[in-house]
């Protein structure tokens, strides 16, 4: 129990620092994926970490994280119900997190590893969460989503993200990585070899994370 009790004040002092409202359902909904990824991880290896200390920190933590921009550029289009697809999902990271925090918003988690698609289908059903949904396959060789915005964290090189998912974002919608220092040799491997250009970078600051970190929203070359 009082482990629990210092992971609920500590989420609530990190969503105090992101400026993110977190009421009591969805702070608990947070702990609750929390406990089920650490308890499939025993059995599964769903990811490298296994501290449920470090679990917080680098997995729901960094994922809070990209919220308050991504609200943002949602909101700035006037997108109420946007669909967001988290791209080499793993174990739903960033993909649950945004699931949880915001039930409008409908997101489609994909990777190529049954397994971790098969945790995030089972926690989307413990969570409750009618807007997520986990799908097995390799994002090139699915049908175009059509979506407002294509995730990813930690999924591969810039060209590589634009080049194997580019073509599931809709005309106006964005590409967005998240990265630690800015890569610029990537950066001007895609500018190089896509249409996709780097519309701007943002620096991301994780709560309890002493690691430089940064969002690179891209979009189409000529998308107003």
């Amino acid at each position: 129990m009082t482990t629990t009790n210092s992971f609920q004040d500590r989420l609530q002092a990190a969503a105090a620092s992101l400026h993110i409202g977190l009421d009591e359902a969805k702070g608990a909904a947070l702990l609750k994926y929390l406990e089920q990824l650490q308890r499939w991880n025993k059995t599964y290896n769903l990811t490298a970490l296994r501290d449920p200390d470090k679990m917080l920190v680098q997995h729901v933590f960094d994922s809070l994280a990209i919220l308050p921009e991504v609200e943002q550029e949602l909101y700035k289009n006037t997108v109420k119900e946007p669909l967001i697809v988290d791209v080499g999902s793993g174990a739903g990271l960033p993909g649950v997190v945004l699931a949880i925090m915001h039930p409008e918003w409908r997101v489609r988690c994909v990777d190529a590893v049954e397994k971790k698609m098969a945790f995030v289908r089972q926690a989307a059903g413990v969570l409750g969460l009618g807007n997520l949904k986990a799908m097995h396959g390799r994002i090139e060789t699915l049908p175009p989503f059509e979506a407002d915005l294509v995730v990813s964290r930690a999924f591969a090189s810039l060209l590589d993200f634009a080049t194997l998912a580019g073509h599931h974002v809709a005309s106006a919608g964005h590409l967005l990585a998240m990265k630690g220092q800015k890569p610029d040799d990537e950066i001007e491997a895609l500018h190089s070899n896509t249409e996709w250009r780097v519309e701007r970078l943002a620096p991301l600051s994780v709560p309890e994370l002493d690691a430089r970190r940064c969002l690179i929203w891209m979009s189409r070359e000529g998308t107003p």
